[in-house]
């Protein structure tokens, strides 16, 4: 038998060092050739690491949220003899250390099991009979408050004046020097005392960096626009009421997407990515829409290639394939980067307004809010109108104040009049 020194290989696009997902085995599994070892995070996506030999994994060299430089070990696998020729087997920890550790360990776990000696308090004599207590109006009421008698106490201070101390000592003394304090009828509400630590990690890790690392070096500043959507609304029911079994159901989302086709090219400058160490903007003439969607890993932002290519239809399909990828852990790298501009949508619970946070390095983001029926005055006529605002964020480093809004008061017009929508 030999052991396989298995490092974590290069998985290109640059990529330096990666994050520790998942690990698929443990010590002490029998492990196949091909065989899934660990799920390794990039920036972009997971990437699963399969095993080169067959054999039983001796050990495993970091934990889940542990980073890991290409080149460094992963694991040792145990192979057949011959089975990991040339690869270059790790040393055993020193002894001499392995045994000062294992005597440290002893002599703290010893430490810790020492019981500890209590420790009698003197207690004052009491006052004679019919002689009142002496305290200050504090300690009186906090001895109301824990239901002693000061009566039972006895003061340590000057001319046997009981002080906070006494009150303390009166409550933990041992049995037959002072009467115990009369026990507080127990709240029904037990208080919470526990604080859960939890280590972030893995994707969450990399939500959080990301979001830091965009508000911090991005001027966002938001817009946001209130949008009569009630045609738009009854164009959506009737049309998924007639879509053919193979068409998938509309959403608001791939309206959005076309009046984005038919907007952006009129305000190029909210399509693009912003390099700002090299000081670059790309504007982009395609457009790829990233679809912000919540997985079980956490946010993601799958990316609907050539929207300016699709028609509405062909747009719902790719936003489900999509979405349905990333909630599954199924979509590639390619399917989560690239994107020239986001959509963010809560749905139902998308709120009146909100302030979303640009996906970096994007210059643009719109954020669609909750729609609502509520009175409005059209024609001097108060009537039943389906609302819902659209809560955008832009880099004012790219995009000016100006612009922003007439970007969003162009899709508010082809919103608001969806045949516009399938002009050409």
């Amino acid at each position: 038998m030999s052991l396989f020194t298995f490092k974590l290989p290069d998985i290109g696009e640059g990529i330096a060092e990666c994050e520790i997902a998942t690990w698929r085995v443990a010590v002490g599994d029998t492990v196949k050739e091909d065989q899934p070892l660990v799920d390794m995070l990039t920036d972009k996506a997971a990437v699963e690491i399969p095993s080169p030999v067959a054999g039983v994994v001796k050990e495993l060299r970091g934990a889940a949220g542990d980073k890991v430089a290409v080149g460094a070990v992963l694991l040792l696998i145990e192979t057949a003899v011959g089975a990991a020729a040339g690869a270059p087997a790790e040393q055993a920890p020193d002894a001499a250390a392995s045994s000062s550790a294992s005597h440290a360990s002893a002599a703290t776990a010893k430490a810790a099991a020492a019981p500890v000696a209590a420790v009698a308090k003197p207690v004052a004599p009491l006052r004679a009979d019919g002689e009142k207590p002496l305290a200050a109006p504090s300690v009186r009421k906090r001895a109301r408050e824990l239901g002693i008698d000061l009566a039972e106490v006895a003061g340590s201070k000057k001319g046997g004046r009981i002080g906070h101390e006494d009150l303390d000592a009166h409550g933990s003394a041992p049995q037959g020097t002072t009467p115990s304090p009369i026990p507080r009828t127990p709240s029904p509400i037990a208080p919470a005392t526990g604080i859960e630590q939890i280590k972030i990690i893995g994707m969450r890790r990399k939500i959080a960096e990301s979001m830091e690392r965009s508000k911090r070096r991005i001027p966002h500043f938001a817009y946001v626009e209130e949008i009569d959507v009630t045609e738009l609304e009854a164009l959506r029911v009737h049309l998924n009421e007639t879509r053919r079994p193979d068409q998938a159901k509309l959403t608001l989302l791939p309206f959005l997407m076309r009046a984005m086709v038919k907007a952006v090219p009129l305000f190029p400058n909210v399509n693009g990515t912003y390099d700002d160490e090299a000081g670059i903007f790309h504007r982009h003439q395609v457009l790829h829409i990233g679809v912000a969607a919540q997985t079980p890993q956490g946010l993601m932002v799958p990316v609907a290639k050539h929207a300016e290519s699709m028609d509405i239809w062909q747009c719902a399909a790719e936003i489900k394939r999509v979405a349905e990828a990333a909630k599954s852990g199924k979509a590639k790298r390619d399917e989560l980067s690239g994107s020239s501009i986001t959509i963010t949508s809560l749905g139902t619970m998308g709120g009146i307004v909100s302030t979303p946070i640009i996906n970096a390095p994007e210059v643009a983001i719109i954020g669609v809010n909750k729609m609502v029926e509520r009175p409005m005055v059209r024609n001097g006529q108060v009537v039943i109108r389906t609302m819902m605002n659209l809560s955008s964020s832009f880099d004012h480093r790219i995009v000016d104040g100006y612009d922003a809004a007439s970007f969003i008061q162009k899709l508010k017009q082809y919103l608001e009049h969806p045949a516009t929508i399938f002009m050409a």
